[in-house]
């Protein structure tokens, strides 16, 4: 049986400023990419939202990102790889506290915004990650985007890998995601992104921004947390996958 994991940003506010409706999302999802605080998040929302986590059992990844507040992450930037990797390590090492308080533990780790479009193809930046997982001092999965230089370096590195899929993001025709500067980067008809969410468990395909048929071999699959309407979204994908015979739970 076809069986896929569901994941979703969370955490992603500062103080009084909440961007995603965390314990709502937390009903629906299997796995938690919980902001870090370089992009969003701050200490007490990491300890909240890792609370929450670990009492409904959803697996709990460390979000990481450039220093940019901001501008959410979503800045081009340009760091140094021995400040990238000492940067990425903190954001573990900063939420593994919250979430061992919790009776958890950091189980993966996936690049946020900028950073994740940079490392599909800079082999600097990517490896700069996996040297801050490294670091950090376990062998995490790492998640990305099929066939980028971030999971080939982690691979090479020992991590084990997991490659993602984004059911409201456009795919060009090399498989990458679409700028989200041009119309039409992120999918907003709900009802296409609950069939883009079917047949990317099942067929490992999905059309591009220029009609073609594109392969996307994922394990797991994003919902984006800080969409209007997110969470009725996210439950109409679980519900439209268990109705179609997937198996909806957290990565291996």
């Amino acid at each position: 049986m076809t069986s896929i994991d569901l994941n979703a940003d969370l955490g992603e506010g500062f103080g009084r400023w909440q961007l995603t409706d965390d314990e709502r999302l937390l009903s629906v999802v299997t796995s938690a990419n919980v902001a870090c605080g370089f992009h969003a998040g701050d200490a007490v929302t990491m300890r909240r939202v890792c609370e929450l986590a670990a009492e409904r059992g959803v697996r709990i990844g460390a979000q990481v990102s450039y220093r940019d507040l901001a501008g959410f992450g979503r800045r081009a930037m340009e760091v140094p790889p021995a400040e990238l990797t000492a940067e990425v390590a903190y954001q573990i090492g900063a939420l593994e506290v919250f979430a061992r308080a919790a009776g958890a533990r950091v189980a993966y780790v996936k690049p946020h915004g900028a950073l994740y479009n940079r490392v599909v193809h800079d082999e600097d930046q990517a490896g700069a990650v996996v040297d801050g997982v490294l670091l950090a001092g376990a062998t995490l999965p790492v998640l990305g985007l099929p066939g980028s230089r971030l999971l080939e370096l982690a691979g090479k590195a020992g991590l084990p890998v997991v490659a993602e899929a984004f059911a409201d993001r456009a795919y060009s025709d090399e498989g990458t995601l679409v700028p989200r500067g041009r119309d039409g980067a992120v999918v907003t008809d709900p009802d296409a992104v609950v069939e883009r969410s079917l047949r990317l468990a099942r067929c490992g395909t999905v059309t591009s921004y220029a009609g073609t048929t594109v392969e996307v071999r994922a394990r797991s699959l994003c919902l984006h947390g800080d969409t209007p309407g997110a969470v009725d979204l996210a439950r109409r994908v679980r519900e439209r996958l268990e109705a179609s015979g997937v198996t909806v739970e957290a990565f291996a």
